[in-house]
């Protein structure tokens, strides 16, 4: 049973799982996509004072390449940015991590602001202020990827040998699109069951809930958005202290909180997002023919990597 705290009185969140059926059927993939799914699930208590613990962030963000094409704000999907394998980068100087290689809600937001998915800075305020002992000296990445198996047997096994040479106490972690958020799911339960206490702050509740993690901090915002709003830092504060108050407070596992924040940037974003019913015929076969195309580049890239 999932327990859930600070709910406001909002309209109903998007189910990304229909609305992502419904739009590649829509264009013409008639098998859909199956999600993770778990009875039970593990859950690790912080077994020590927020105040002295070392949290490292997760992310399903990609180290800027100049040699891969737009990457920038407002960027186009970019599927030659993508990556596929975990990586560390160190936290001493704000990285630069760009989401142009993952289906983030373009239309209504730009990925400008790095603190919307990757809440560094927020976590080096919360250290001076003494809500955490200390920002691990790196961060991570995972890579978004559509198997269970790969995710399963390769990515999170890597993630956790990685996080576990560090004296790292918990982990917060930051999806951005549909499949990030089950990628992560799955990272967060990995975690856990190697002893590490994990948070989630994302955007898609449907897909973290079926998948089933310990702790999930939802914020009702467009995909890419999951540390706060754009250009806010109080926003931006506000989400991540929310984060670390369930960190440390939740006591059993699938336990939910809802951000009160309300999105203060374009409206009309969830009637939007990859809605087929909002598509003339003429996008959605000009996205099928995008769509194929950044399959076949990931592949030949995945390929590269994997010589």
């Amino acid at each position: 049973m999932t327990e859930e705290r600070h709910i406001p009185a909002m309209e109903e969140p998007i189910r990304y799982i229909e609305r992502t059926r419904a739009y590649y059927l829509a264009l013409g993939y008639d098998n859909p996509y199956r999600w993770a799914h778990f009875e039970t699930t593990p859950f690790c208590p912080l077994n020590m004072p927020l105040a002295q613990a070392e949290v490292a962030i997760v992310t399903t963000a990609a180290p800027y390449n100049p040699d891969a094409g737009e990457q920038g704000p407002g960027a186009p999907y970019n599927a030659a940015a993508k990556f596929y394998k975990v990586y560390e980068g160190s936290t001493a100087t704000p990285p630069d991590l760009r989401i142009s290689h993952i289906a983030i809600d373009r239309d209504h937001t730009t990925a400008e602001d790095l603190g919307t998915y990757f809440p560094l800075e927020a976590l080096r305020q919360a250290e001076q202020d003494g809500r955490i002992g200390k920002v691990a000296d790196v961060f991570f990445g995972l890579p978004t990827n559509r198997s269970h198996r790969q995710s399963l047997e390769v990515d999170c096994p890597q993630l956790v040998s990685r996080v576990r040479s560090y004296p790292i106490d918990a982990a917060v972690l930051l999806p951005n699109c549909p499949v990030c958020h089950q990628s992560v799911a799955l990272a967060a339960r990995a975690l856990e069951d190697a002893g590490i206490p994990t948070v989630i702050m994302g955007c898609a509740r449907d897909i973290i809930e079926h998948v089933g993690v310990p702790r999930f901090l939802f914020s009702d915002f467009p995909l890419g958005n999951a540390a706060g709003q754009p250009g806010d830092k109080m926003s931006q504060q506000q989400t991540l202290a929310l984060a670390l108050d369930l960190l440390e407070q939740a006591e059993t596992a699938r336990t939910t909180w809802v951000s009160p924040q309300v999105w203060k940037g374009k409206t009309g974003w969830k009637a939007d997002y990859s809605n087929p019913e909002r598509l003339t015929p003429e996008e959605i076969a000009r996205r099928r023919q995008a769509f194929d195309k950044g399959k076949a580049e990931a592949a030949r890239l995945r390929q590269q990597d994997n010589t």
